[in-house]
């Protein structure tokens, strides 16, 4: 199997319906950088606002441009990345005593796909680490973590409303 194949896969392992969408790919554009990775952001975005379980709570909604979906991310330490990754697909963002997936199966498919993109990769979350802040992409509380090695990328964002 291919790194694109293995990274769709693994991503699709913390994927869950109506909560959790993701999105693994390869960019068309040589050397892709942060630009390139908010464009893929916003089309995953664009396609939660076509998920009829969330059409009713995005009336209106147009997600950012790519220029603002840059300066709501902040970068992401590799080395945090992957219990990241774990907890964004695992974790429910308004109970968090309430899990989407088990530690068990999140936490390996988190640390296989930061493997795959490797060391050198960069990571971006609409979380401000300093304060704890969330740089909202929706108007509904949602986490972001998002990756690339400059050829692929990985994209896991939970989406929630109360």
């Amino acid at each position: 199997m291919g790194l694109l194949a293995e990274l769709e896969a693994g991503m699709a392992e913390l994927s869950t319906p109506m909560r959790v969408y993701v999105a693994a790919g390869r960019f068309t554009e040589p050397e892709a950088d942060l630009p390139q990775l908010a464009a893929r952001i916003r089309t995953l975005l664009v396609a939660i606002t076509t998920d009829e379980a969330w059409r009713r709570f995005l009336p209106g909604y147009a997600p950012p441009s790519v220029p603002e979906i840059c300066a709501a991310l902040e970068p992401v330490d590799t080395h945090r990345a992957a219990p990241f990754l774990a907890q964004v697909a695992a974790v429910d963002l308004l109970w968090p005593s309430h899990r989407h997936l088990p530690a068990e199966s999140a936490e390996p498919a988190a640390d296989r796909v930061v493997s795959l993109l490797g060391s050198k990769a960069s990571w971006w979350t609409n979380h401000d680490a300093e304060c704890g802040a969330v740089n909202g992409l929706t108007p509904l509380f949602d986490s972001l973590l998002a990756g690339t090695d400059g050829e692929h990328f990985a994209l896991a964002l939970q989406i929630a409303d109360d």
